[in-house]
């Protein structure tokens, strides 16, 4: 299945690649419909729980256009895409940063692949996640989580 705009999107990504035609070509190889590329060249990715980060894409839909977003099988960690350079600076409990020197695992846009799939296509214009709008949010989904955890249904 191919998604409208996954064209950009897959050129956006591989620009990020030290050898884009070899990305190109792992990612139409692969079984799984992955390749590893890179972070800290045109993007950060701070990875949360899937406990908050799962509402704090949904605070985000709400407030802000989010830059792409990665989860993993079963949801148990959600990458959101943030400005390079972000994960050196970020400080916070649980989330962890993969920036320059890392290498991401990568599905392709609008393919489903085994492990890992995007919430959040790239828009192949290089849309980010604001950190600061991150950051709000990500609070405002713990505070919900913090309300909610101790209700009995």
């Amino acid at each position: 299945m191919t998604i409208p705009g996954a064209k950009t999107a897959v050129d956006w990504l591989v620009s990020a690649a030290p050898d884009p035609g070899a990305c190109r070509w792992e990612w139409e190889r692969n079984p799984l419909g992955v390749a590893l590329l890179p972070a800290g060249r045109r993007w950060d990715v701070l990875i949360l729980p899937g406990e908050l980060g799962r509402p704090t894409l949904d605070v985000l839909r709400l407030i802000d256009r989010p830059g792409p977003v990665l989860a993993d099988f079963g949801d148990s960690r959600l990458g959101f895409f943030v400005p390079a350079g972000t994960a050196s600076r970020w400080l916070g409990t649980g989330v962890r940063g993969a920036g320059r020197g890392t290498w991401i695992v990568v599905p392709y846009p609008g393919r489903a692949t085994g492990g890992v799939r995007w919430l959040v296509l790239p828009d192949g214009e290089g849309t980010l996640t604001d950190p600061a709008v991150l950051e709000l949010a990500m609070h405002e989904a713990a505070a919900c989580v913090l309300s909610h955890g101790g209700r009995k249904s």
